[in-house]
């Protein structure tokens, strides 16, 4: 088996370059430096310095004259070494000058890998008020992340580590018991819905016996006894059905496989084509979709 070569997408070491010898993709308005992120990347850059650096790729330039390079990605932290009064910052060298094939490889982080972040620089002696100053945000806010996972089961959060369950949804899951909590889960990993309402709804529709106290929220505040029952119940049969499904996909797609190939191999034949095209052109034509439409890549 022949394997390619990765190939690396940045020079092994970056280079502080002077700021004026950059040249932006897209500009940075008032607007933009009166947001919050432009606050969170200022206070960040005031109290730990610079985390993650640009990105730029070298132009080529006349003889003689200094080398310029293209600003791919960072443009708001370099906004910000600038107005701090910083000549010089230091910058990733791309060998690609697409800022979207750089930014098509970045991984936002979702909240549970955030939890861990923060958790990493509390036991690494940063503490949550130094957390709370760097992120620009208030020491309430760096709490409640270093506690989401309180009483959600490891099962759970082995699921959802590298998902992108929201915080509000996350928080929810401790109405209900760690067998009901990876129900949810393995549900949301199943439809591919990982927002907030669907959680919510998932848990207004938890049995009692599922449940840790009453569930007050504003989902079930809203809704009659009738009216939750029928949800428990057409809950129960989503559920139920996800399951079948999951059970029967394998030996579904085997068969698939087992079925294209034959028919594949069958329509090979030059004489079967012959008789099916005289004598049964619509089971042909079938035949012909299956094998065409059928594709096990996809």
């Amino acid at each position: 088996m022949n394997v390619k070569p990765v190939k690396i997408g940045f020079l092994q070491e970056g280079q502080t370059l002077p700021i004026d010898r950059l040249l932006p993709s897209k500009s940075i308005n008032s607007t933009l430096r009166k947001g919050s992120k432009y606050a969170a990347i200022m206070a960040s850059v005031k109290e730990v310095g610079l985390i993650e650096p640009p990105v730029v790729y070298p132009v080529k330039g006349n003889p003689g004259k200094p080398k310029q390079y293209l600003l791919l990605d960072g443009h708001m932290r370099v906004d910000v070494y600038k107005a701090l009064g910083n000549t010089e910052i230091f910058c990733l060298i791309s060998k690609d000058d697409e800022g979207y094939t750089y930014n098509h490889k970045v991984n936002r982080l979702v909240p549970i890998q955030e939890h861990y972040m923060i958790m990493r620089a509390i036991e690494n002696g940063v503490s949550e008020e130094r957390l709370a100053k760097a992120l620009n945000v208030d020491i309430g806010h760096i709490r409640k992340k270093r506690d989401l996972l309180n009483d959600i089961c490891p099962e759970v959060v082995a699921l959802l580590r590298d998902k992108p369950v929201s915080t509000n949804g996350l928080r929810a899951l401790h109405k209900v018991k760690p067998v009901r909590q990876i129900e949810i889960a393995e549900l949301m990993i199943s439809v591919g819905n990982f927002s907030p309402l669907y959680t919510f709804a998932l848990i207004a529709a938890t049995p009692p016996d599922l449940r840790l106290g009453n569930i007050q929220d504003k989902v079930s505040r809203r809704i009659n006894p009738e009216d939750m029952a029928r949800m428990q119940r057409e809950m129960e049969s989503l559920e139920q059905g996800v399951r079948e499904v999951e059970e029967s996909y394998g030996p579904n797609m085997m068969h698939l496989v087992l079925a294209r190939g034959y028919l594949t191999k069958l329509l090979g034949n030059s004489r079967v084509v012959r008789y099916l095209s005289s004598h049964y052109q619509d089971i042909l034509g079938e035949f012909e979709r299956i094998i065409q439409t059928s594709s096990m890549e996809k």
